[in-house]
């Protein structure tokens, strides 16, 4: 296989890196632990980080690209790979996604949704539900015995998922007895009555259902579409996973832009006033009263036309789709910059007046350094509020703009898109609504979490909330 590495890609691994190298620089420090220590201890926080570690780790497995290698046909001497651009997740998800139908069908279904004609073995035509051909393809031509089938791939999964949650409460239990010098049974005891520090009841009980979760797709999808699929026959929970890396892109590398902007006109903004701040506010106030999805559109068909130009940058379809992530993830860093470095430019002029600022200033201190040691420590807490808050709001953002067509690109699997196809089957009769209903629920559930967590890194790291 040949290795791609998209831009996306290698923004994604650098942030990894960097949250990495933020978490170690965090354990090291008191006043950087405690607050984190506060977030993890509430059960809602706790809850709330397992979730987006389940999210964070499929968009990874979806970052890893390459691909294939063809057959030589007698030449050796020359290596041709395929056109088509694979990640791990779809090597992991192979079945879901090589099994495409012929066009909709509902959820653990075992025929097409619509009626068409066919002929039957004797050259007699009929009209009826056409049988798939993968959907329960282990069932009579009936569909007889569908839901007994389903219910015994149900319960082997509970079964599956207990078993597996039983192990890693024993391993939980171990692992923290042999910090504490208790046995496995007494932590699984006090895990239980939540004597820990903490709450492993919580994680323990998400990461359950998590993996109830994961079984229940692994025994149903291998022999039904769970979510079933779309016009063209694709599996809608293969695409509902596949989008949800789209998602978290937008919700990250979007921060990734946006704060060097923020941080560094809000601070020196507030710190400098004068003509400087007379600037900033110049420049954001314009910036706030251009129309966004205007900008954003503008923005979006200046570049397809200079792909369509120049093609040959981009060999690849998944290439070009992704140039136009990265571009659009540019845009809304530059146009959601302004609330962030407005807040920090409030609170620069209010720290600006404090004594210790004023000493540090008497003193010859260097701009440059009260700035970095003393104004950007002490305002770090607004910008991890913001950020974490912005991100469901960015995730929102992008599946609004798929929807009025300046997104992503139309290739690229994403919920806006999912929701911008569903429009025509909303108008079909009956009504295709599983496409919609998946994407929305995927959608809700990672805004819920990330604004679960958010609320309590707010809690934890807000002076005025901590000490009430």
């Amino acid at each position: 296989m040949m290795p791609v590495i998209l831009w996306t890609d290698a923004l994604i691994f650098l942030l990894a890196a960097v949250v990495i190298v933020f978490v170690i620089y965090a354990r090291s420090k008191p006043h950087l632990r405690a607050p984190w220590y506060r977030v993890f201890t509430g059960r809602i926080a706790a809850g709330s980080v397992v979730v987006l570690l389940a999210f964070v780790v499929t968009g990874l497995l979806d970052s890893v690209h390459f691909r294939l290698r063809l057959e030589n046909n007698g030449n050796h001497n020359a290596n041709h790979y395929s056109g088509e651009v694979l990640s791990i997740l779809d090597v992991l998800l192979g079945p879901i996604r090589t099994r495409v139908e012929k066009t909709y069908s509902a959820p653990f279904a075992t025929h097409l949704f619509a009626k068409e004609t066919i002929e039957l073995d004797d050259g007699t035509k009929v009209r009826d539900y056409p049988r798939l051909h993968y959907g329960g393809q282990h069932l009579p031509d009936s569909g007889e015995g569908k839901w007994q089938d389903i219910l015994q791939r149900s319960l082997l999964a509970i079964s599956e998922a207990l078993l597996a949650s039983a192990l890693i409460l024993y391993a939980t239990a171990a692992l923290l007895g042999r910090r504490t010098a208790r046995s496995a049974r007494e932590m699984v005891l006090a895990i239980w009555r939540r004597e820990t520090g903490l709450p492993w009841r919580t994680l323990l009980t998400i990461t359950t259902l998590l993996l109830l979760l994961f079984f229940l797709v692994l025994n149903l999808a291998s022999a039904f579409h769970v979510l079933g699929t779309d016009k063209v026959g694709q599996d809608v929970f293969y695409l509902t996973l596949k989008s949800i890396r789209t998602g978290l892109v937008i919700g990250t590398l979007t921060t990734l832009i946006m704060l060097p902007f923020a941080i560094f006109l809000g601070i020196v903004a507030g710190y400098a006033r004068g003509w400087i701040d007379d600037v900033v506010q110049y420049i954001y106030t314009t910036l706030n009263s251009i129309p966004g999805v205007l900008l954003i559109a503008a923005s979006i068909l200046m570049l397809q036309v200079y792909i369509g130009n120049h093609p040959e940058y981009f060999e690849t379809t998944v290439e070009r789709a992704d140039i136009r992530l990265l571009f659009l993830c540019i845009i809304l860093g530059i146009t959601s910059w302004t609330g962030l470095c407005r807040l920090l430019r409030g609170e620069s002029l209010k720290l600006r007046e404090a004594e210790y600022i004023q000493a540090a200033v008497s003193f010859g201190v260097a701009h440059g350094k009260i700035i970095t040691r003393h104004i950007l420590p002490n305002v770090m807490h607004v910008v991890l509020i913001t950020v974490v808050l912005d991100f469901s709001g960015l995730v929102l953002a992008e599946a609004v703009l798929s929807y009025v067509g300046v997104g992503v690109d139309p290739t690229m699997n994403s919920w806006g898109n999912m929701i911008n196809s569903a429009r025509l089957e909303m108008a079909r009769e009956p009504v295709v609504w599983w496409s919609l209903l998946s994407a929305f629920l995927f959608m809700f559930v990672l805004v819920l979490a990330a604004n679960l967590f958010a609320d309590a890194v707010r809690d934890a790291f807000d002076p005025r909330t901590r000490a009430r």
